[in-house]
């Protein structure tokens, strides 16, 4: 596989993913659904296929307006940063002194091959899970799996139990799996002072992959 394209196109054709996609779509008629259609495979066009190098696994898009936008844990600019991307940059900092943006939008990370997915890839408005049980697990195991099989060494973040959980699977011993709390405040702080950054960048340097330039650039929309 050469494409995220070549990989969507495959799935398309699944019974599963069709009737995933009637089970969205049929919520978008009677509810505001999250991200937006255009929208919902964003992280695979940012972070193209031969380019990956850092996978973080989200759980669901955020419900509120205006914020789900394909890639776990950013918003767009000028939407409020969430709390849990708040804990993220205040542990940016700690780990390897860079600076909270006044945004939360990470595209610049995903441009340099940070693939940042949810688990479930929509949800309707204020309704946190509310497609989990719509086919999403099987799409997210097969993206999974090619990840597993990737012929590059890759890092998975793997932040909370939900994370941790899905990436079972992940079994190829040329990956690095770093597991950590998750983010959010409900974890107490867990989350602080487990360096993802500075371990990451090192594996990367280490097997010949180049680190990952973690400050957030003040850029354009592209998504």
């Amino acid at each position: 596989m050469n494409e995220w394209s070549d990989f969507l196109e495959k799935e398309q054709q699944e019974e599963y993913f069709i009737e995933l996609m009637n089970k969205v779509d049929g919520a978008r008629e009677n509810d505001e659904v999250y991200p937006v259609q255009d929208e919902m495979f964003s992280c695979f066009d940012l972070c193209t296929y031969d380019n990956v190098k850092v996978v973080i696994i989200g759980q669901d898009p955020y419900h509120g307006p205006g914020q789900a936008h394909g890639l776990c844990f950013s918003v767009k600019k000028g939407i409020k940063i969430p709390p849990s991307l708040k804990n993220i940059y205040k542990e940016l900092k700690s780990d390897i002194d860079i600076d909270a943006p006044d945004h939360g939008y990470l595209a610049s990370w995903a441009k340099q091959g940070v693939l940042m997915m949810n688990t479930s890839w929509s949800v309707t408005k204020g309704k946190a899970g509310s497609h989990k049980k719509y086919g999403w697990a099987t799409f997210t195991k097969h993206v999974l799996d090619v990840l597993n099989d990737y012929d590059k060494p890759l890092v998975f973040l793997l932040w909370g139990n939900h994370a941790q959980e899905v990436a079972k699977g992940i079994d190829n011993p040329n990956h690095l799996l770093l597991k950590a709390p998750h983010p959010s405040p409900l974890a107490r702080g867990g989350f602080f002072g487990t360096k993802p950054f500075s371990q990451t960048n090192e594996f990367l340097v280490k097997t010949g992959r180049g680190a990952i330039d973690w400050r957030i650039v003040d850029e354009g929309m592209v998504v």
